[in-house]
């Protein structure tokens, strides 16, 4: 690899589907894209990359049955306290005044340092671009996530080829890399592969 992001987007999709698939619950897909998470913030801390954004859940998930919203919500709240036990710099992005946002991340909604620092970690939780960008009749009042830098890369799980309102203005030139299999069934080759394929491409940037 010759070229490596600054800032990688993470869309950790599949999880009820790999569910569906064990035979389990699909509420039950949610915890096990914890370890994947973790296994790649270490997997991109060592690379030097310094900005990951991961996205949690967004406005819309919540309208899935309460079992799944509790047991999406309960991933997030773990993951993010795995998180601040590590050296970075955390910051937790949604719409804190709605229900839907969990009581627990509410300290985490300004960035904080985490043990040494380094790697800035974006978590999106109970997210809408409605609402990062303060639409009210269509026109922007304002952004919540001014303090989030350009994404370069996006990497989505589960196949599909969508962005469902991930960080639309920091991702107007992103480059988006889709593996088919689910998120729980993350490997270290996904990431290795997304990078690879990355550095092969010509980024102009609209130049």
């Amino acid at each position: 690899m010759t070229r490596i992001p600054r800032h990688i987007g993470i869309i950790p999709d599949g999880n009820r589907r790999w569910a569906t698939e064990k035979g389990l619950g699909k509420e039950e897909g949610y915890s096990h894209g914890i370890s994947p998470g973790m296994e790649l913030f270490h997997i991109c801390q060592n690379l030097g990359i310094r900005e990951m954004t991961f996205y949690g859940f967004t406005a819309d998930n919540t309208k899935r049955p309460s079992i799944q919203r509790l047991a999406f919500s309960a991933a997030c709240v773990q993951a993010v306290e795995f998180l601040s036990k590590e050296d970075a710099e955390l910051l937790v992005l949604g719409n804190t005044k709605s229900a839907m946002f969990p009581k627990e991340l509410l300290p985490y909604t300004t960035r904080k340092v985490f043990g040494n620092g380094g790697i800035k970690i974006n978590f999106l939780v109970n997210y809408s671009y409605q609402w990062d960008l303060g639409l009210r009749q269509g026109v922007p009042s304002s952004m919540k996530s001014s303090d989030v830098s350009r994404v370069e890369l996006i990497i989505r799980w589960g196949g599909r080829r969508r962005l469902s309102g991930f960080l639309p203005v920091q991702s107007a030139y992103a480059d988006i890399y889709v593996v088919n299999d689910y998120w729980p069934d993350f490997t270290v080759s996904h990431i290795k592969e997304a990078l690879a394929w990355y550095s092969k491409q010509d980024i102009t940037l609209g130049g």
